[in-house]
Formats: structure tokens, C-alpha cells, sequence
């Protein structure tokens, strides 16, 4: 995979900063002794937002990757399933 572009990638560092929010007031959340249902649920959208924000900055890596080949005979397949698979 080749380097990021910040730029590429502001609406995925905004979604990281808004789970880091949310991480905080889950965090919060257990510290004042809150419901366990609301407490796993709030994890759960934690979870999510950064698993999709895995998942683009892999996105992104591809698309700059074959923006630079064209033919993907770079891209090194192995290594990206286990990008893939470590948000699994």
C-alpha cells in the first residue's frame, strides 16, 4: 500500500474524531454506573465508526495504488487481505 493523503481522506478523520467523542462518553457513561444495554450499544457504534473508518483508509490506499498502476500488478494481495481481515 502506498502513503495517505490527509486530504483524500478529511471526511474519515472527521468520522474518527466524532468516534473519539463517543468513545469519551462511553467511557463516561461506565464511570457513573450507567445501564449496561445503553453502555454496549454506544461501544457498538464505537466499533462501527472506526471499522468504517478502516475501511476507507484502505479504500483510499487502493485507489492510490492503482492510480499509480493501473494494472493492480503492484498491489500486493496477500498484504491487503490482511488489512481486510485485521477490521474483521
Amino acid at each position: 500500500m502506498s502513503t495517505l493523503d490527509p486530504t483524500d481522506l478529511r471526511p474519515t478523520l472527521a468520522r474518527l474524531k466524532r468516534a473519539r467523542g463517543q468513545l469519551d462518553a462511553v467511557i463516561r457513561m461506565v464511570e457513573e454506573g450507567r445501564d449496561c444495554e445503553d453502555v454496549v450499544v454506544q461501544i457498538a457504534a464505537v466499533s462501527k465508526a472506526v471499522d468504517r473508518a478502516g475501511l476507507a483508509v484502505i479504500a483510499s490506499g487502493m485507489h492510490t495504488c492503482l492510480a499509480e498502476d493501473p494494472t493492480g500488478g503492484t498491489l500486493d494481495t496477500a498484504r491487503l487481505e490482511k488489512l481486510f481481515m485485521s477490521l474483521a
